[in-house]
């Protein structure tokens, strides 16, 4: 029940503006036994599916409770919101950071988390179009595209958008979706399955072999899209928007660090 009950946040994280499911996951301490069962679903499938199911099925609830609210926030209140996310965010780092530090860090592992910071503001904030928009896909295009979804959403801190914009693969991907072209979706989703047993496999590996390293960088790559939370929408002036838009996100702030801190004592 437990798990069920923060795969329903999980799933408020997979829709939020500059947050994703993945680093919650990530701060309930699930993320590393999600990927391994994840990796490990055809070596031992039942306690894999054990896990996996009651998780599974609160993220999907999450994604259908919130998305038509954030979605009527986002465009009823979108600068409010965005700040109250804000607020969400920056007040979950402390408790990300000590994920980070629990199996012991250097202060060398600084030098990583700069380096992915740096980069990460490079590919998500200026978000340039690495490869042409792609929009008459080949079969290994759709394939690709489902890898790079599936990518994007199990490694924390990934802004799935910008990777896609980068590979010339979004605008695809969103219209497919709003046509239900099975076309591209089905190639597409052979791909997502690969792509997560592979990455899967790939961060477990990785975790377990090297987890502070790992979590460094992961960790820049979370701070760099922070940022991105905030758009154009959120102008600050001396105006009643403005004033609701500072207390909610003080409001999400407070409650954020309030749930880390109860984390920690649990």
């Amino acid at each position: 029940m437990g798990n069920f009950l923060k795969g329903i946040l999980v799933g408020l994280g997979a829709i939020a503006p500059g947050l994703s499911g993945s680093v919650l996951l990530v701060i309930f301490g699930l993320y590393q036994r999600t990927i391994t069962a994840i990796s490990s679903v055809f070596k031992d499938f039942k306690n894999s599916v054990r896990f996996l199911l009651p998780l599974l099925c609160g993220i999907g609830i999450g994604i259908i409770l919130f998305s038509k609210l954030v979605d009527h926030l986002l465009a009823s209140f979108e600068m409010q919101t965005r700040f109250a996310f804000l607020g969400l965010i920056l007040g979950s780092i402390p408790l990300f950071y000590g994920e980070v530090r629990k199996n012991g860090f250097h202060k060398k592992y600084y030098l990583l988390i700069v380096a992915a910071f740096a980069v990460g503001i490079a590919v998500f904030g200026f978000n340039k179009d690495l490869f042409p928009q792609v929009t008459q896909p080949s079969l290994p295009q759709s394939m690709l595209l489902g890898v790079a979804v599936a990518a994007s959403y199990i490694v924390p801190g990934v802004d799935s958008a910008a990777i896609l914009s980068a590979l010339g693969l979004y605008n695809l991907w969103v219209h497919s979706l709003a046509t239900l072209n099975l076309a591209v979706l089905l190639p597409a989703m052979v791909g997502a399955v690969a792509g997560v047993l592979v990455v899967s496999f790939l961060m477990n590996w990785l975790i377990r072999k090297c987890y502070t390293p790992t979590f460094s960088i992961i960790f820049g790559l979370f701070l760099s899209i922070v940022p991105a939370v905030i758009n154009e929408s959120c102008v600050l002036g001396w105006n009643t928007k403005t004033y609701v838009s500072i207390a909610v996100f003080f409001v999400g702030l407070i409650a954020s660090l309030l749930f880390s801190h109860r984390s920690k004592k649990a």
